[in-house]
């Protein structure tokens, strides 16, 4: 086995970890504390809404950062642009754990938080293509759905990582203990968690395939959004509505999940976590197993698989929940992520070989986080409302087939990609730029 790509599958695996638990670590403190910390002069339901909407920020800002850093990461390298990402979004997660309360500096308090927030989005969106992209580009083209699936298992490990410490530490402290200064913790342990992950990635080597492309470069060639847009069009669109269902699913699955094992059935918070936790263990082995079956059978098979059994979950997943039981709700939530593996495990290799290398990185991030603010961002808020008007969870499941048929529409329109090289010919690149 190349002792090179594991140190790569490492890197991406260890800073995507990283970057997730600083992300699901502000999703958690948000709901706990600072609702309380940054917003007490709201009654309590108007200060979690209001700490939310600082959660929402953070998606607005990922398009953003795709763009910049997949125009950088398409011009100078990928593992610069990683380094860069991995210390913004660490930086901003250490800073939050120093922030002053609202009852230190007023309305300063919720201002930095935010200002943090949007910091962490725009790093994030820039994160995510950038560690499959040097996988994927370090990889063998057999096996690259498999390799290239590991970054994906980051989210899993870095929910289950910032689950685990805020469980720790709440369990640990009184409510009191934690309210005033124990939320700090977690955050802090970041700064810990990025010199971990930058003596890593620092260790690897650039891309192969990008540093072919950047010797075959014309000066003259146009901006890489510019050549997405005007000659990847398709790519773009396939890569934009491939992961709406995927993206939908996981936020209903893993957030809308609590709203409704609480408020639905009255069921102990404790049991829609214990849920998530056990699903994302489950997720995070079987994300990899669904990256080698389309090295296998293909990338579009697998993840047709995916989103047609999602859409037929939609329904199951509930009806499991209202037998309201701890093995239903924890086998809901399984089930659910395991379908959903079948859409994240191929999704890398998927997405990387729709591009071509000069505008991988942008084509990938842009195509990705822009679904991010029309799927995952908005998920949960349209899952409680369509509960809340009409007292069902039927069309919640509604929503999510027909979030589910936009993908297979996309899917339906994309090539099969396994097994495609990610070198282009002299040829091809001249056909790609004159289209």
């Amino acid at each position: 086995m190349d002792k090179k790509l594991l140190r790569v599958v490492g890197a991406g695996l260890i800073g995507t970890t990283i970057e997730w638990y600083d992300f699901f670590l502000y999703t958690s403190a948000a709901a706990l504390v600072f609702n309380k910390l940054f917003f007490p002069t709201a009654d309590p339901l108007t200060g979690t809404l209001l700490a939310l909407l600082t959660y929402a920020v953070g998606f607005l800002a990922r398009p953003i950062g795709g763009l910049v850093f997949g125009h950088f990461g398409d011009r100078i390298g990928r593992k610069k642009l990683l380094v860069v990402s991995l210390l913004m979004m660490g930086g901003s997660t250490f800073a939050m754990g120093l922030l002053p309360t609202y009852s230190a500096v007023g309305a300063l308090a919720p201002i930095l938080l935010t200002l943090l927030r949007l910091i962490q989005g725009f790093a994030l969106g820039g994160e995510w293509g950038g560690a499959v992209l040097l996988v994927s580009e370090h990889g063998d083209d057999r096996r690259r759905g498999f390799w290239s699936s590991w970054p994906q298992t980051g989210v899993p490990a870095g929910n289950l990582l910032a689950t685990a410490v805020l469980t720790i530490l709440a369990s640990a402290q009184s409510d009191a203990t934690f309210q005033a200064w124990g939320w700090r913790i977690p955050f802090l342990l970041s700064g810990v968690l990025v010199v971990l992950g930058l003596w890593i990635r620092l260790a690897v080597s650039e891309s192969p395939v990008f540093i072919a492309a950047k010797a075959a470069a014309d000066e003259r060639e146009q901006a890489p959004i510019v050549d997405v847009f005007r000659g990847h069009f398709r790519a773009l669109a396939v890569t934009f509505g491939a992961r709406i269902a995927e993206n939908v699913s996981y936020y209903v699955i893993t957030a809308f999940i609590l709203v409704y094992v609480t408020s639905g059935l009255g069921l102990p918070k404790a049991t829609g976590l214990t849920a998530v936790l056990v699903a994302s263990a489950v997720h995070f082995v079987t994300i990899p197993l669904w990256g080698l079956l389309s090295d296998k059978i293909g990338r579009k098979p697998v993840y047709l698989f995916g989103v047609v059994g999602m859409a037929a979950w939609s329904f199951g997943f509930f009806w499991l929940l209202d037998l309201r039981t701890t093995g239903s709700v924890i086998g809901a939530a399984v089930i659910g992520l395991v379908v959903h593996g079948a859409m994240y495990g191929p999704q890398a290799a998927f997405f990387a070989e729709q591009f071509p290398t000069r505008v991988r990185y942008t084509g990938l991030s842009v195509g990705g986080q822009l679904s991010s603010i029309a799927a995952g961002a908005i998920a949960p808020l349209i899952a409680v409302a369509l509960f809340e008007a009409y007292h069902s969870t039927v069309p919640v499941s509604v929503y999510v087939v027909a979030m589910c048929l936009l993908s297979l529409v996309a899917l339906l329109g994309a090539r099969e990609t396994r097994g495609a090289s990610l070198h282009e010919t002299a040829a091809e690149r001249q056909a790609s730029m004159t289209a």
